[in-house]
């Protein structure tokens, strides 16, 4: 089974210190008061140095979406049936879900990859989400849809399957602590028994989970389409390329791998903070300021999409703003 330590390890590329130090000059020059779009400054230098460019841009942009289903969910944790998973891929292929339309807007090319639609993971209260070969196979699958890319500015990365924040919270306490209490929210909007019951399966899963390396807790207690992220995340970190991450999922998926390496996550930006509480608690952990925090949490890639203006934004605003010598001015 594909270790998370070892599989990063020949492949944390650094950025282009020259790239940073050349778009951080500029920002010094540009027609306003230095640090007046601090942070956009900061994202531009940002994307500068894992693109490796002076010139940085957001206008390529690639959207992976990775579904797939979770045998958690019988256990009556989520709001809505396993079988909408299904649904919702057939919409975001054509074109109809949330996650499609805004990439329309945005110009964004989609792929949605099916890692285990109608193959559901392990009840993850009672058993392991998957089999080491399983868990291969979903590895494999997150580092071919980023290898067939074709050269994009920034990838953003996005997730569907019914019951996954389940596996989420799960995954996140078997990686740092802490009980369900802490790490679990209401998802797709349950509450009251429905609720209860997804804590209570949070604890039985942490609880056959301890003291496991980051790789057996993506196996063990979360699901296909969490090791297809953190495979994606991973090899886009071989190519230089920039990430955007989604919601809770996504950033508790990628917090294997920070775990298992040190900075893996630096080529990362966390696009916003969902109302889950373990989502906030993760980017705190994770040392991750989002760009939005706008209460989102439907998934599919969305909140990482929504910030995706900002970037473009931040890049175009060093760029193609000015400095004071091009206009003629001394400062």
């Amino acid at each position: 089974m594909v270790d998370l330590a070892t599989q990063l390890s020949g492949n944390l590329t650094s950025p282009d210190a020259g790239a940073e130090a050349a778009v951080r000059a500029r920002v010094e020059q540009v027609l306003r008061p230095v640090g007046a779009l601090q942070r956009l400054d900061d994202i531009a230098i940002w994307l500068a140095g894992w693109q490796r460019t002076s010139a940085p841009r957001a206008e390529t942009v690639d959207c992976i979406v990775f579904a797939a289903d979770h045998g958690v969910a019988s256990n009556g944790v989520s709001a809505y049936p396993r079988e909408v998973t299904g649904a919702m891929v057939g919409a975001l292929r054509d074109g109809a879900a949330t996650a499609a339309v805004m990439c329309s807007v945005l110009g964004a090319r989609l792929s949605v990859v099916d890692v285990g639609v109608g193959r559901a993971t392990g009840d993850i209260t009672i058993e392991p989400a998957l089999s080491p070969a399983r868990f291969d196979e979903c590895w494999a699958a997150g580092v071919e849809a980023v290898s067939r890319l074709d050269r994009p500015d920034l990838l953003v990365v996005g997730e569907m399957g019914i019951g996954n924040t389940t596996s989420a919270a799960a995954v996140s306490a078997a990686l740092f602590g802490g009980d369900a209490e802490v790490w679990t929210g209401v998802g797709t909007g349950v509450d009251g028994p429905a609720l209860v019951r997804k804590k209570a399966a949070v604890d039985a899963a942490r609880q056959r989970v301890t003291h496991a390396e980051p790789s057996e807790v993506l196996r063990q207690v979360g699901g296909s389409e969490l090791v297809a992220v953190a495979a994606a995340v991973a090899e886009a970190r071989s190519r230089s390329l920039p990430v955007v991450l989604d919601g809770f999922v996504v950033t508790a998926a990628c917090a294997a791998l920070e775990v298992a390496r040190g900075g893996a996550l630096d080529h990362t930006i966390a696009g916003h903070c969902s109302p889950e509480p373990g989502h906030r608690l993760l980017l705190d952990m994770l040392g991750k300021t989002p760009l939005l925090d706008l209460g989102m949490r439907l998934g599919e890639a969305s909140g990482a999409l929504a910030a995706v203006p900002l970037i473009r934004l931040a890049a175009r605003c060093v760029t193609d703003v000015a400095t004071f010598a091009e206009w003629g001015l001394s400062r």
